[in-house]
């Protein structure tokens, strides 16, 4: 069988190409290297309990929101979606002080005009630029931020909850600072449940609009003909030929699965650097010891929240919704490839006791961090799992483990901000690489990859 649509990889993007295609009636095929689809949106099960790899909190999901057109078409909508606190979704603390980011545009700018409020005007200059979506990719936010604010605690604070991107100064475009801020501000979301959820809910759409998902099929080679992919070549002894094919690996993987791109491409696509990975912290704590906390808070031992961290000096404290009396909480904090790259050589089960004890280490640093704003957690947990970047590279074969994909720099927009397209005719792109991370960007990303694959005269 020649399927119409080829998709390699079954993370958010190419679940989401699929659901997408699959509805418009096109026989669609999902290839997914591990034994179970969702990539970094599934969840995995430790004694009877399941943990959340990547799906944390989205913004933007009420009626004329960023989010809300695209998730009503792929269904998700349906899902049990609980809303953060209005009057602090996101809570900042620096030092030994706290800040509250707000539900609503007008909102935001008055909560934090409470802390500073010379700067009223200059924040409903921002919150305007947000709503605008004038936000350029070639503009730096750190400068943009240090042109309309004069007081240096509130850039330090308004990038506080970034650590769900890169908050690297010398780089981060406003375009993406802005667009990784703004559906937040608008209303923030948790799934009630693990993120398997949004995962089934995909695929079972997918297969009942007929689309086939295959999983142990790890894609080796892109085969080719005159210049056309022609078959996915997998590891499972099998060759599926397709008219379109969509990658939704991170590029480089991409590239090393197709032989007729051009070096000038390759390069491009293997040698552009990559953005930091993340140490999370899954944490089972003791029935009843921790009421439920519907916002996020996060905790900077230091006010240099846009320095690259040389320590455990930030971490992201975040909370599922219960079920039952037992409570959920989980630590991020971004971990730079040198400090794992120790280890690159090695595989999962094989990395030695100087490894385990090192991310013990790492958990125990993020643990007392947290302890700033929820007194005796350690003494709370009672079970804890840890992953690296080493764990996210050796899953996803995203290169150094990286959390938001490839770096977006604002001095060269044009080489890392990347098209669906590449040089081959029926090979395209989707996923958190090209124009924006997180489920927004990915999400927006998809339903351009298709828009860009349904103007084809093939299908």
């Amino acid at each position: 069988m020649t399927y119409d649509v080829v998709i390699i990889g079954s993370g958010l993007g190419g679940l989401e190409c699929a659901h997408i295609l699959s509805r418009r009636g096109m026989s669609v095929l999902v290839l997914e290297r591990q034994a179970q689809p969702g990539g970094c949106m599934q969840s995995y099960p430790r004694h009877g309990m399941h943990y959340d790899t990547g799906l944390h909190y989205i913004g933007g999901l009420a009626e004329g929101q960023a989010l809300h057109q695209n998730f009503e078409r792929l269904n998700l909508l349906r899902l049990p979606w609980q809303r953060l606190d209005a009057d602090g979704f996101d809570r900042i603390t620096i030092g030994e002080r706290t800040y509250r980011f707000a539900e609503g545009y007008d909102h935001f700018v008055e909560t934090l005009a409470h802390d500073f409020p010379s700067e009223r005007e200059a924040l409903r200059q921002y919150t305007g630029m947000l709503q605008s979506g004038e936000n350029a990719i070639d503009v730096s936010a750190w400068d943009y931020l240090n042109r309309v604010f004069t007081d240096p605690l509130l850039i330090q604070v308004l990038g506080g909850s970034a650590l769900k991107m890169e908050l690297r100064k010398e780089s981060l475009p406003l375009f993406v600072f802005a667009h990784g801020n703004a559906s937040f501000i608008e209303s923030s979301w948790r799934l009630k449940g693990d993120g398997n959820l949004l995962v089934r809910s995909l695929v079972d759409d997918i297969k009942a609009y007929g689309g086939t998902i295959v999983c142990k099929a790890e894609v080796e080679e892109l085969l080719s003909h005159e210049g056309r992919i022609t078959a996915a070549r997998c590891s499972n002894g099998e060759t599926y030929e397709g008219r379109i094919f969509i990658s939704d690996a991170h590029p480089a993987v991409t590239c090393s699965l197709v032989s007729i791109l051009k070096p000038i491409y390759r390069r491009r696509m293997t040698q552009t650097e990559n953005t930091r990975g993340m140490l999370t912290v899954s944490l089972r704590l003791k029935p009843g010891v921790l009421p439920y906390f519907n916002h996020n808070h996060f905790v900077y031992s230091e006010t240099n929240v846009w320095d690259t961290p040389t320590q455990i000096d930030r971490v992201m404290v975040g909370c599922r919704v219960p079920e039952g009396d037992t409570l959920q909480v989980d630590l991020l904090t971004p971990l730079p490839w040198a400090w794992c790259e120790r280890w690159a050589d090695t595989t999962i089960g094989h990395r030695g006791a100087d490894y385990e004890a090192q991310k013990e280490q790492w958990a125990d640093k993020c643990i007392a961090l947290a302890e700033r704003v929820i007194p005796r957690l350690g003494e709370m947990v009672a079970e804890r799992y840890i992953s690296t970047p080493l764990t996210y590279r050796d899953y996803t074969l995203t290169p150094q483990g990286s959390a938001y994909g490839i770096r977006k720099d604002w001095q060269t927009p044009m080489l890392s901000m990347l098209s669906v397209r590449t040089p081959v005719d029926n090979l395209l792109q989707t996923g958190q690489s090209l124009m924006l991370h997180g489920v927004e960007g990915v999400t927006k990303t998809a339903f351009l990859t298709c828009e860009s694959l349904l103007k084809q005269k093939e299908i």
